[in-house]
């Protein structure tokens, strides 16, 4: 079963939402004193401005967690990769309004004297303090982990495992918000605003991280059937199960898998589909790196398997008819493969740039010279060591520029749609190279390969 379009002002409306909560809640500051004690000066006004930069935090933390909710009208009006840029730039703004909170407050309590010493009293004596510095200590956590150097030095499945203190946060501030926070209970329109942001939040939570996937995972009872080595350090994992038809997903999309195979299952990895959806079955391929994938690779026939998804938008969906170049580089071609098979292009309009260190590392041969026979796909390898260290070009290219190479390998590009798939360092290199050689960004088709 597909999913149906998302229409594209759905986009727009959804920024325009976001944006408006953030004046609610500015005006329910004003209309509590907060802008007439913030003109007024003196102490006050540092309260007042504590208050508001609270309710700022507040309200980012909240659509950061609808953000990253999963839900389906937000995956595929925006795909993977841009609500991710937004929950990590609301998180960070959200961290230091909330900082910006707490010293606000203190200095407007402590009026010139003590600031430990009244954080101190806020702590004991304030309701919901307690919880609320727990909350502070849980943000201070996922903040320090999500900073790109330590994100870099932890396992993913380590960092997607702190990450959920966010929700934690989220909790533990709650009663502080509603006992001492007069803006949050000032009337009868601020109690429902904010009553109705948290159901939203955790509604959205519930349903589509926890609901939805359980459902899916009972209803389709997924199970390994066996597992293929396709390449070096690659293997391809076929999943047979109940129902298949009506699973919502195409080719191009990812899950994130958890194997009942021993300790260790919780943890869950983002695999995407190999190819489209036949019958009964499924195919994932993967890259054996770290432990969880590792482990992919010693599956066993009849291992059960939880799935959250389908995500992203690297789908038929976006093309829009005619020429279609594909840029793969290793594990890159496996959504890459599953778009060939799926995209109505006509026989010769198709090219696949390959990207691979060695020729062993190439997967799936017999199926691309098989569409190469029976659709003309045109292939076109660039095995080998780079030719710079920012290109995306093998070293055989070496005297053509990153975007002069472009047009050499698909010539008319910007008429093209193009699909790209690999490490994000690569796919920012052919992204540059491709609006350089003209290609619209509308044409222009990713999704993240990382995290």
């Amino acid at each position: 079963m597909i999913a149906p379009a998302t229409p594209r002002w759905w986009a727009g409306a959804a920024r325009c939402a976001a944006a408006l909560t953030m004046l609610v809640v500015t005006a329910v500051w004003a209309a509590n004193g907060g802008a007439r004690q913030a003109a007024g000066g003196g102490w006050a006004a540092l309260g007042a401005a504590g208050r508001l930069a609270a309710l700022w935090s507040a309200n980012l933390m909240l659509l950061q967690v609808v953000l990253m909710a999963r839900i389906p009208l937000v995956e595929r009006a925006f795909g993977q990769d841009t609500p991710a840029r937004w929950h990590r730039w609301t998180g960070f703004a959200s961290f230091h309004l909330l900082l910006a909170h707490v010293m606000l407050a203190t200095l407007a309590y402590a009026t010139g004297g003590d600031l430990l010493a009244q954080f101190a009293r806020f702590v004991a004596h304030y309701p919901g303090m307690l919880p609320a510095t727990a909350a502070l200590v849980a943000v201070v956590l996922v903040v320090v982990t999500s900073v790109r150097r330590a994100r870099r030095r932890l396992r993913y499945e380590s960092w997607h495992l702190l990450h959920l203190y966010a929700y934690l946060g989220v909790a533990l501030a709650l009663p502080h918000e509603l006992w001492a926070g007069s803006d949050f209970v000032a009337s009868p329109v601020a109690r429902a605003y904010w009553w109705t942001l948290y159901a939203v939040a955790a509604g959205s939570v519930l349903v589509f991280r926890v609901g939805m996937p359980l459902w899916r995972t009972v209803r389709h009872r997924l199970v390994v059937d066996h597992v293929v080595p396709e390449a070096h350090g690659l293997v391809s994992v076929y999943l047979r199960g109940r129902h298949l038809d009506r699973l919502p997903v195409r080719a191009g999309q990812f899950f994130v898998w958890r194997f009942l195979d021993g300790p260790g299952w919780s943890r869950g990895n983002p695999f995407s589909l190999s190819g489209p959806p036949h019958g009964d079955q499924l195919r994932i391929t993967v890259k054996v790196l770290g432990d969880g994938s590792a482990r992919v690779a010693r599956l066993r026939p009849g291992t059960r398997a939880l799935i959250e998804g389908p995500y992203g938008r690297l789908t038929a969906e976006s093309y829009r008819g005619g020429p279609v170049t594909m840029l793969a580089c290793g594990v890159g071609i496996t959504p890459l493969l599953a778009l060939l098979w799926d995209l109505p292009y006509g026989h010769g309009q198709a090219t696949l740039i390959y990207r691979a260190r060695h020729a062993r590392e190439v997967a799936f041969l017999d199926e691309l010279e098989w569409l190469a026979q029976r659709r003309g796909v045109r292939l076109v390898p660039l095995i080998g060591p780079r030719a710079r260290p920012t290109s995306w070009l093998s070293e055989e290219y070496a005297d053509y520029t990153d975007a002069q190479a472009l047009r050499e390998l698909a010539p008319d590009i910007a008429g093209h749609d193009l699909y790209v798939c690999g490490p994000d360092p690569w796919t920012e290199a052919v992204r540059a190279a491709a609006r350089a050689a003209g290609v619209p960004p509308a044409r222009l088709h990713r999704e993240r390969f990382g995290w």
